[in-house]
């Protein structure tokens, strides 16, 4: 099967950890190359974004990229893309019509908004996976939602448009059947881990105290770093590891570091928190085996890969009840779930995994069993072309001899 993979922000290629490169990312990089071991061929379209980049490259994994020239060749926030969707739709439309793929598979509102403009004439089938919902992100962020204001009505039209949605977890159905969207119209596919490189075995980074807490994702607010530093207060003989960010040389100019550091000051828990940055994806491994729990305390999350990575590391971990996070973590089983922005629970719950190392190896294993079985990008490949069947059989039934 050819497979157009659209993802207008979220490059494969980017190293992740910045302001606008996580989750999607590492979500359309996986995917593709599970899908190319599988026997189909991939393409991603993602904007051109540096004017270096070359018109398409082939990546390790064996799909082609394509960077799409919409908009300057420069890094811009993904909130200020918008308006060079029309040239991205009719790039897309030119390559389609020389090359057509048998499905589409959009990545974020901006490309299904693309995707649905380029195949408008040409009837191509499009699958739409949103990551985020806006609705959902102005429910929780308010008057500090940077997304445009005609977003929440495009991801309306869109969800309505698209052959079908696969979202990735059970919240996200119902906030899309809100959106109007009949729910006979929806699968639920989720992220994946690599399970070659997130594993039980291997080495663990150093730690400097007794107990160790990490946490991961992009210095934003609504990750909910500031709850689990306020938790801390409450937790001796444990030091806090943030992983995410820009490079660690540049830590001291980001605002949002700036503001952790100075919670941490006023809590008197600043020589116990330690902000590390980005680190390469091969160091993260030995980073979350090395905790003694992992933390993930967003105010909202769509999916959130961080707890199946600790998860497949054999690490137990305390998440927000929020989102996906409640679809991945089984409180009492893998983990625990508490309240989201509560660190007194937050701390509670900690507390008691780290004052008995029974459960915790006990919530590990059951954690690595858990996604071994259900989160390997193998499984999520096969679960996502399932989806494509469902939403055009007839492009589907010339791939199955050669994905045997």
């Amino acid at each position: 099967m050819k497979i157009a993979m659209v993802s207008e922000h979220a490059s494969p290629l980017a190293a992740l950890g910045g302001v606008d490169a996580g989750g999607q990312n590492l979500h359309v990089a996986e995917l593709s190359a599970a899908l190319c071991r599988q026997g189909h061929q991939v393409t991603v379209y993602t904007r051109r974004d540096s004017r270096t980049s070359p018109e398409e490259t082939t990546a390790a994994d064996g799909y082609r990229v394509v960077h799409v020239p919409a908009g300057p060749a420069e890094q811009l926030p993904k909130d200020e893309l918008l308006p060079y969707m029309g040239e991205f739709a009719e790039f897309l439309r030119a390559a389609w019509e020389r090359d057509r793929p048998d499905i589409v598979h959009a990545h974020f509102w901006m490309s299904g908004l693309a995707s649905v403009l380029a195949a408008a004439r040409s009837s191509l089938c499009v699958v739409q996976t949103f990551h985020a919902l806006g609705a959902v992100k102005r429910r929780h962020q308010g008057a500090e939602d940077t997304s445009p204001p005609s977003r929440i009505r495009l991801e309306r039209m869109i969800a309505q448009r698209v052959d079908r949605v696969i979202a990735t977890c059970s919240d996200e159905v119902f906030e899309l059947v809100r959106l109007g969207m009949p729910r006979s119209r929806a699968s639920v596919v989720p992220c994946g881990v690599d399970l070659d490189s997130f594993r039980a075995d291997g080495p663990r980074a150093a730690r400097g105290a007794a107990h160790r807490v990490v946490t991961v994702g992009r210095l934003v607010p609504r990750k909910g770093f500031d709850t689990t530093i306020t938790a801390l207060r409450s937790l001796p003989d444990t030091e806090l590891v943030i992983i995410g960010g820009p490079g660690k040389g540049e830590l001291v100019g980001d605002p949002e570091a700036q503001r952790l550091r100075g919670l941490a000051d006023v809590l008197g828990v600043s020589d116990r928190l330690h902000m590390v940055g980005q680190v390469p994806r091969a160091d993260m491994p030995a980073l979350l085996r090395s905790a003694s729990v992992v933390a993930c305390t967003p105010w909202y999350e769509p999916f959130g890969i961080t707890p199946l990575e600790a998860m497949a590391c054999g690490v137990p971990v305390v998440a927000g009840a929020v989102g996906g996070l409640i679809d991945t973590v089984v409180d009492g089983v893998t983990g625990s779930l508490v309240r989201p922005r509560d660190p007194h629970r937050l701390a509670s719950a900690i507390r008691s995994l780290l004052s008995d190392p029974v459960m915790r190896e006990r919530y590990g294993i059951a954690g690595r069993d858990r996604v071994s079985a259900r989160y390997s990008w193998d499984r999520i490949a096969t679960d996502t072309l399932r989806a494509y069947r469902r939403a055009n059989p007839a492009a589907h039934r010339p791939s199955e001899s050669a994905a045997q």
